[in-house]
């Protein structure tokens, strides 16, 4: 399985992403602000989808609101 972000790279374990979109958290009154930068992603069984921690919250994101951060 392949995931791939928002430009078609593709997308690992551990990888740091920005988002390319401000999200809502649905059930909080947090919004996830465009160009967040989230370190230490995990992959899924869904390849639309990523597991990540942001502020505190464990939330999945949409891969297609994801950039890759190259260093």
């Amino acid at each position: 399985m392949e995931v791939k972000d928002s430009n078609g790279e593709l997308l690992n374990d551990g990888d740091a992403v920005l988002l390319t979109k401000d999200l809502k958290v649905p059930g909080t009154s947090t919004t996830l602000k465009r160009g967040t930068k989230i370190k230490n992603i995990r992959l899924t069984d869904d390849e639309e989808e990523v597991d990540c921690k942001v502020d505190g919250l464990q939330v999945l994101l949409k891969a297609c609101f994801l950039n890759k951060v190259t260093v």
